[in-house]
């Protein structure tokens, strides 16, 4: 008479399966994990270097006042979220805005600091080979110290 059930064997099989699966999985979701990161902080640079241009541009249309000695950048990336009063429309209190809310920086490991602070910041006067705050935004890089899946470290994207 024979038993009804799985031997010894064949579990040990199945399981022996289940774990190659499994380490073949793995690599490949942490893949897809570091992609979509990417993705964000790509997203992310994009709508704040827009946002930025386009407040310099509007202080160059003369929608925003600007001093002489100042180059028409943000003083901070808050600014670009208040908005700021146009100078050129005839009523007043009429403001423009830049962005909704600031992106926070997708590599940045403290997720209760304010998304402004994620970003590493680049005045106007800062060489670019040193990129140092200033009295205006530039332009933003992320302080991550890790490096892409393309090879360049996520501060120079």
């Amino acid at each position: 008479m024979r038993s009804k059930g799985f031997t010894l064997i064949e579990l040990v099989v199945t399981v022996a399966i289940v774990a190659l699966l499994a380490t073949a999985v793995l690599p490949s979701a942490q893949l897809m994990y570091q992609r979509q990161k990417e993705s964000e902080l790509r997203d992310a640079l994009r709508t704040i270097r827009t946002a930025i241009d386009e407040y310099h541009k509007a202080a160059e249309e003369g929608h925003i006042k600007k001093d002489a000695d100042k180059s028409g950048y943000p003083p901070d990336l808050q600014t670009l979220v208040d908005g700021v009063d146009d100078a050129s429309s005839p009523k007043e209190g009429v403001k423009i805005y830049f962005l909704r809310r600031v992106p926070r920086d997708p590599f940045w490991p403290d997720p209760t600091a304010p998304p402004a602070d994620t970003w590493g910041q680049r005045a106007y006067a800062s060489p670019i080979d040193d990129p140092q705050p200033g009295d205006d935004v530039f332009d933003v890089y992320s302080r991550s110290t890790r490096i892409g899946l393309n090879g360049i470290p996520y501060h120079d994207w």
